[in-house]
């Protein structure tokens, strides 16, 4: 938990440039406790998972509307998976230390290439020509699809200070929003220039959900476009909410 307070020590230091971005909840559905999860996106209907843990790491398909689990597959048992994102027909996943991603054929998980990167791999998003991915650190990397090198970095910072520890990652309408790990905070963060603009403090839904279990952290966000919801959970969290967000 010490990350968590030296986070929140850090914020109330800082003046807040915004108020926090409101939210309601509008579903709450079942979440598999034995999900450690490391990564979600929503693609017709379909909510993607990926969870984390050597030998328990694995993709995962629910059907969005009753999470159904319609599909799964494991990763190599001595990889730590972490984040995911879609690219066209595909899914692309990293994992943590061993700097070995993964493409996988989104219909039916039939793993197609792997690729290599240097450090650490924790989030993963998409935009429009872009993978994202987080490392742990203050700094974002853009990434070709199309060859999966790296072509530029931002550094994320709040009031000119660098925001560390960023994790689970998503794309919505043009912004990055990041968990920040061992935190109830979510970033939202300007890709162009690294400055959070923003913040989901999503406290309430942590004190429900992670009791004594200190690994037990909020991560997990898939956007919704159609519906205009935001899907969020946390490693081995027993339920997933989607919210409403009003700035």
């Amino acid at each position: 938990m010490r990350l968590f307070v030296v986070f929140l020590m850090f914020l109330a230091g800082a003046s807040a440039a915004r108020a926090e971005i409101k939210w309601d909840i509008v579903r709450t559905l079942q979440h598999s406790q034995d999900a450690f999860t490391q990564g979600l996106f929503i693609a017709d209907g379909v909510l993607y998972e990926s969870t984390g843990l050597v030998g328990q790491s694995e993709l995962r398909a629910l059907r969005l509307k009753d999470m159904r689990l319609l599909r799964r597959q494991p990763i190599r048992a001595d990889l730590f998976g972490e984040g995911i994102a879609p690219w066209g027909d595909r899914i692309i996943s990293i994992t943590w230390r061993s700097g070995i991603g993964f493409i996988w054929r989104r219909k039916d998980f039939k793993e197609l290439a792997t690729f290599s990167y240097p450090g650490e791999g924790w989030g993963l998003t998409s935009n429009a020509d872009s993978l994202i991915m987080s490392d742990g650190t203050a700094e974002l990397r853009f990434l070709d699809p199309a060859t999966q090198q790296e072509t530029r970095r931002v550094t994320v910072t709040w009031n000119d200070k660098p925001v560390r520890h960023l994790n689970e990652l998503e794309f919505v309408e043009g912004m990055i929003y990041a968990n920040i790990w061992y935190s109830p905070l979510i970033a939202k963060i300007d890709p162009e220039t690294g400055k959070v603009v923003d913040w989901l403090n999503l406290a309430p839904l942590v004190a429900e959900n992670v009791g004594n279990d200190t690994d037990s952290v909020l991560n997990g966000i898939a956007w919704d476009p159609k519906a205009r919801l935001l899907y969020v959970t946390g490693k081995k969290w027993p339920r997933i909410y989607a919210l409403r967000l009003s700035d």
